[in-house]
């Protein structure tokens, strides 16, 4: 076996990932927000929404095949005792390795994913943000801890209300206006939440604090 067929197949079995970028930050959406957290971006997306702020992950082939022990001593070198693995769509790639040397070391490990892919590895909480021109499985849906849906229209409330109807009972729900329709849609949302009391808002906080 070459070197590089090699490395496919620690790639195939998620021993290799290809990271984007990775740091140590406040959590600023969601059921979380405010948490210290050590980010862990993966490349590649089988979503892509039009409206994406991070359209650079999309492509796997642009970044580098990092081990999964490497990325587990940037978590573990910080005073991070929680971890965020996100994208791009992270399901895409076999997180069990990550995963599993992540909890070795006592580390509560979160994603955030559109539930598209099949879940791989093991989390404390899975955020659920499905799209509407692709919808996620609806395995995920039954696995999400947090639903967060984000409002760029009137449209998305009729959409969030569907995918509402997926998920457990004890799920989190919240609704998060798109960074670029925030000032359209902010005030609607919290008309919407008024009235349906089930919800919650979730904003992009770390955006009006102005760190990663």
């Amino acid at each position: 076996m070459t070197e590089l067929d090699a490395r496919r197949r620690a790639a195939a079995e998620g021993r290799l990932l290809p990271l984007v970028e990775d740091f140590y930050t406040i959590q600023g959406e969601g059921f979380h927000t405010g948490r210290a957290a050590y980010f862990v971006r993966l490349a590649g997306c089988d979503v892509r929404c039009p409206w994406c702020d991070a359209a650079y992950t999309w492509s796997a082939e642009r970044y580098p095949l990092v081990e999964v022990g490497t990325i587990a001593d940037r978590v573990t070198a910080t005073p991070a005792r929680c971890v965020v693995i996100t994208g791009g769509e992270p399901l895409l790639h076999p997180l069990g390795p990550l995963t599993e040397i992540l909890r070795s070391r006592g580390v509560e490990i979160l994603l955030e994913t559109s539930g598209t892919q099949p879940l791989s590895g093991s989390f404390d909480w899975i955020c659920l943000s499905p799209k509407r021109h692709c919808a996620p499985r609806p395995e995920l849906s039954l696995q999400a801890d947090e639903l967060k849906t984000v409002v760029s229209c009137d449209e998305d409330f009729a959409w969030a209300e569907e995918q509402a109807a997926l998920v457990r009972p004890d799920c989190r729900l919240s609704l998060q206006p798109e960074w670029g329709a925030a000032e359209r849609m902010t005030t609607r949302i919290v008309e919407y939440v008024k009235a349906h009391p089930r919800w919650r808002i979730s904003l992009q906080t770390h955006k009006y604090l102005n760190i990663p």
